[in-house]
């Protein structure tokens, strides 16, 4: 694969990896998660998880480094989800 896809990839999931950190903050910030769907983000998490078998099975390492990461963020949410409501 060429440098500039691998570069692409990379900021393709550092981005969607720190996506969660603004939201993550607010809840804490804010002590508050009643805009936050459970369901949802259950949903989510289980898919990321997914996503880090997958890179597990294929041995790509940017993929399960992204997805988690991703990972632990969305749970650090669902636990607030849970604590705040």
């Amino acid at each position: 694969m060429s440098f500039s896809v691998e570069v692409l990839g990379a900021l393709a999931a550092v981005t969607t990896t720190l996506c969660w950190l603004p939201q993550l903050f607010k809840i804490i910030r804010e002590r508050e998660a009643s805009g936050i769907s459970l369901a949802t983000n259950a949903a989510l998490a289980s898919g990321v998880f997914l996503w880090c078998v997958y890179g597990v099975l294929i041995a790509s390492w940017p993929v399960i480094a992204a997805n988690a990461v991703t990972l632990l963020f969305i749970l650090a949410i669902l636990g607030l989800k849970l604590r705040y409501g």
